[in-house]
């Protein structure tokens, strides 16, 4: 596997009009896109900082993953996604060295990218996730 770059960072947020408003008037950043992605019940808004995304996450379900994350660790940093190329062969690459995926087949995610999750108890505690532009 080789990223070519942070793809974005993901935060849980309990109110996405909320964090919205605290990175639009407190930070000067301005979102671009707001977009629901049922199958894994929440709701996304972006912001860019220089060549990196900011992901804010709004659970659309309290037992979705990110409600799930917010209730047991509260709002924060929930996870790093790497651009990769071959997301397929780079998931068959991490499970062949140890790595716990999530994912083991990538899945469509926000901004229409492909996306796979590395298990947090393989990767140091940080929830890992491969996007990959198609």
């Amino acid at each position: 596997m080789n990223p070519s770059h942070i793809e974005h960072i993901g935060i849980a947020v309990k109110s996405l009009d909320d964090a919205i408003t605290y990175y639009e008037n407190v930070l000067g950043l301005k979102c671009y896109a707001i977009e629901e992605v049922k199958d894994q019940k929440v709701r996304t808004a972006f912001f860019v900082v220089g060549q990196t995304k900011i992901e804010l996450l709004e659970s659309t379900d309290p037992e979705g993953p990110v409600g799930k994350f917010i209730d047991k660790n509260g709002e924060g940093l929930h996870h790093i996604a790497f651009a990769v190329e071959n997301i397929e062969d780079c998931l068959r690459e991490t499970e062949e060295k140890g790595i716990r995926l999530i994912d083991k087949i990538p899945r469509k995610g926000a901004e229409g990218l492909d996306i796979a999750f590395l298990h947090p108890k393989s990767t140091f505690g940080v929830l890992t996730e491969l996007c990959e532009k198609k």
